[in-house]
């Protein structure tokens, strides 16, 4: 059974934008980081240290409505969703991605330790039951499988597997 509304989420670096882009023609997919980006009153602060904003999640509710489709973002697992789909990566590679994008070593090693320490599924699996998270390893895998592999989340063509990935050795 196909799911209403599906969070997209995992760590900076693990292949959600790209994802769901390779969706766009099948679901309606709200690139939630975007989103923020172009609307002033859907963030309160600017971390300077990090070169980010802090969103008002009240504020991107609201924005969002009665909305159904995708919801892609390091944050989507923290709205009303039916299922959360949590990409994950190893995190010398979510080094390797987010320092070739240009973030800061110090940017880039401190998502590699929150991808470790499976900070993102944790949230999302206390926030929404372990029986609607759906955890994929992107490491070895190309965007096109990726986008597969979410996409059998989304039909329900693909069991619930939060706790399948560990990167523990990492730290």
């Amino acid at each position: 059974m196909t799911a209403d509304r599906v969070a997209v989420t995992g760590t900076p670096g693990t292949g959600k934008s790209t994802a769901t882009a390779l969706l766009e023609d099948e679901y309606d997919v709200i690139h939630l980081n975007d989103l923020i980006k172009e609307n002033d009153e859907l963030w309160t602060d600017r971390d300077a240290d990090r070169d980010t904003l802090v969103a008002d999640l009240d504020a991107v509710r609201e924005r969002l409505g009665d909305w159904s489709g995708v919801l892609d973002s390091h944050l989507a697992h923290r709205f009303d969703v039916d299922r959360v789909v949590v990409l994950r990566c190893r995190p010398e590679e979510i080094e390797r991605r987010l320092e070739a994008r240009g973030e800061s070593a110090a940017t880039a090693q401190e998502n590699a330790e929150s991808e470790a320490l499976d900070v993102i599924l944790s949230e999302a699996v206390d926030e929404h039951g372990i029986e609607n998270v759906y955890e994929i390893d992107t490491t070895d895998r190309d965007p096109e499988a990726v986008a597969d592999a979410v996409r059998a989340a989304i039909e329900g063509d693909r069991e619930p597997s939060a706790g399948t990935v560990d990167f523990i050795d990492y730290i």
